[in-house]
């Protein structure tokens, strides 16, 4: 009698690291996390808070890419955590993980609960996160670890983003990923905490609708809002992706802002 499998360990960047992830319940990570990670873009050393981590993958993406970059994973589910610190204890992620560290917090926190949870202001210098993207009226889940994982709340990119205002630096990064729809309620939430918004639709083929927004912000920038040109994620009538996203899914560049580089993409 064999015994059903509860978990993956899952390879990333073409073998550069692994992730172990929850089989039938939790959030698991794949494409998203990976273009998230690919938004961070610095050849200084720097402090990476990934709020709502999961099991740690797009900030281990950044540790991964980034040799001067210490990460903090901010995870609430314990049980989640839990797959992030058994994934950095891997043998193939020994190269970064010294650099990387998991905090079990609520995001949501304000104030002095938030500090006193290890979430100090002004302490780093890019904060990347991919909140939960669903309605809560789509298609629910019985498993409830992954409801709460997947399903928008009421306020949620103000939460979210509040908290990422608190604790990043000024002038430091805001990076996030989200559906179209949401691109309201993100420029909304960053108000006056974080300007120089830039924002790059991401289409599945030439002609497709966006499906994903990839979004960067500074905060504390005055500068205006800026639409890039979209990205298209495969080849016209194939299943193969395009040189440039296949790219920033295996960790070869990063997409770094256009109006600081006045480049598209920066070197890894």
């Amino acid at each position: 009698m064999t015994t059903a499998a509860t978990e993956t360990i899952d390879s990333f960047h073409r073998g550069q690291f692994h992730v172990i992830q929850p089989l039938g319940q939790g959030h698991r990570s794949g494409m998203d996390a990976m273009l998230l990670a690919a938004l961070v873009a610095s050849a200084k050393p720097c402090r990476i808070a990934d709020l709502g981590a999961g099991a740690g993958a797009a900030g281990m993406a950044v540790a991964s890419r980034l040799e001067n970059a210490e990460v903090l994973l901010v995870e609430r589910s314990p049980l989640m955590a839990q797959f992030a610190r058994r994934g950095l204890a891997l043998a193939e992620n020994a190269r970064f993980s010294a650099r990387v560290s998991v905090l079990e917090a609520d995001v949501s926190l304000t104030g002095r609960a938030r500090v006193a949870a290890g979430l100090a202001d002004d302490s780093f210098d890019h904060v990347i996160m991919n909140p939960p993207f669903n309605d809560a009226s789509d298609r629910t889940t019985p498993d409830a670890l992954k409801a709460e994982a997947h399903a928008m709340t009421d306020g949620l990119f103000d939460t979210w983003i509040r908290t990422a205002g608190a604790i990043v630096k000024p002038g430091g990064q805001l990076s996030l990923i989200a559906r179209p729809e949401s691109i309201a309620e993100i420029i909304s939430a960053c108000g006056r905490r974080f300007g120089g918004i830039e924002i790059t639709p991401l289409h599945p083929r030439a002609g497709e609708n966006a499906v994903r927004i990839l979004v960067t912000a500074i905060k504390q920038s005055r500068a205006r809002l800026t639409l890039r040109a979209p990205l298209v994620m495969h080849e016209e009538e194939t299943h193969r992706f395009a040189a440039l996203v296949d790219d920033l899914n295996n960790g070869r560049v990063s997409y770094g802002r256009q109006t600081a580089t006045r480049q598209r993409v920066l070197p890894r």
